[in-house]
């Protein structure tokens, strides 16, 4: 009896050296995901990323399959913003969300901590009513344009518009979201609708003419994003946060394992709603490897940095904050050298030059 009091005693001093908050088993109960989208008709279902592999595979249920934790998915049609309105009404813990939205969020006071890199290097099309006049950006000056305001497309575009002298001034620009932007080109009720691959879909159907892209321009001219996390659900929960990001590579590293012959990955994508041929051409010519990349390089740092500085020039945000100590890379490097994955994908300097060539 009084051995089985000294190993009671001493097991309450060991509880009472255990850091503020910290927990004797780290496994919550649910986990809760949001994608900063939504597939073609609203169903739950998005491609074009290794979250999109994670959640098609159901990789995440089998991960926490032992410990009975529930994962939980939501898909947002308001995208980035809506994303943002979740996480500070606490209904989130991980998100698929883009550069801008997540900036606005923090500089807005959301405590969120970027893991790793899951939709990089975006590319943005321009596309007009096939009848339309408009050849180029530079007859979109006085046109009514359709824009996602919030949104990682609306920093991409101040960048193209200012590469052919123009910017969101001189157009007439409507904030849509990306179903009301294609149905509107449909129904000719705006010029035209700046979007993603998906807008491809439209110009095969004849609606639509494609009238610029980024494909072949200047990497600062893509969009980028990632997976992030509430500080609360990190630091309470750092070893299934470090799980999480484990999966994450692991769906990353499959992606770039069928770089050849990447069927089944745009296969899997075009569950979505967004045609199979559609990610084949989006991704024509570049390498699936480097896409698909998790890691948050040189290259990818400066572009979350310059996100930052622009949201502050364009009056979308008024301070900015340390983008370094925003990201979070801990969980990341750990998993890399888990799965022995740490020189696997190149890594780029700040101006998107190779820097190291991946194994």
């Amino acid at each position: 009896m009084k051995r089985l009091i000294t190993i009671l005693k001493l097991a309450f001093v060991v509880f009472l050296a255990l850091p503020a908050g910290a927990a004797l088993a780290d496994a919550p109960k649910v986990i809760r995901i949001g994608f900063a989208s939504v597939g073609v008709g609203n169903r739950p279902v998005v491609g074009g990323s290794s979250l999109s592999v994670v959640h098609g595979r159901g990789l995440l249920e089998e991960e926490f399959k032992r410990d009975n934790v529930k994962i939980e998915w939501s898909f947002f049609r308001g995208a980035g913003p809506a994303v943002n309105e979740a996480y500070a009404n606490g209904l989130l813990d991980f998100a698929l969300q883009g550069d801008l939205p997540s900036t606005i969020g923090r500089a807005g006071g959301l405590k969120t901590k970027l893991l790793a890199g899951t939709a990089i290097r975006q590319h943005t099309y321009l596309a007009v009513p096939a009848d339309s006049p408009v050849t180029s950006l530079a007859d979109l000056k006085g046109k009514k344009v359709a824009i996602f305001k919030g949104t990682n497309i609306q920093l991409a575009i101040a960048k193209i518009l200012a590469g052919s002298g123009l910017t969101e001034r001189d157009l007439r620009v409507i904030n849509m979201d990306t179903a009301t932007a294609k149905a509107a080109l449909a129904t000719k009720d705006i010029d035209a609708a700046f979007g993603g691959a998906d807008l491809l879909s439209l110009r095969d159907q004849g609606i639509v003419k494609i009238v610029y892209s980024t494909k072949n321009q200047s990497p600062t001219f893509l969009r980028n994003a990632h997976l992030i996390v509430t500080e609360e659900f990190a630091n309470k929960y750092p070893d299934a946060t470090k799980r999480v990001v484990k999966v994450l590579v692991q769906a990353a590293h499959w992606v770039s394992e069928n770089e050849k012959n990447p069927a089944a990955v745009y296969q899997l994508w075009s569950k979505s709603g967004v045609p199979f041929a559609n990610y084949k051409e989006d991704h024509t010519g570049e390498s699936l490897k480097v896409r698909s990349s998790p890691l948050f390089d040189e290259f990818l740092i400066a572009r979350y940095k310059s996100a930052v500085a622009d949201a502050k020039k364009f009056g979308l945000i008024r301070n900015t904050f340390d983008v370094d100590a925003w990201i979070d890379q801990r969980f990341l490097r750990e998993a890399l050298k888990e799965l022995n994955l740490e020189r696997y994908w190149p890594e780029f300097d700040a101006g998107g030059n190779l820097k190291r060539p991946g194994s």
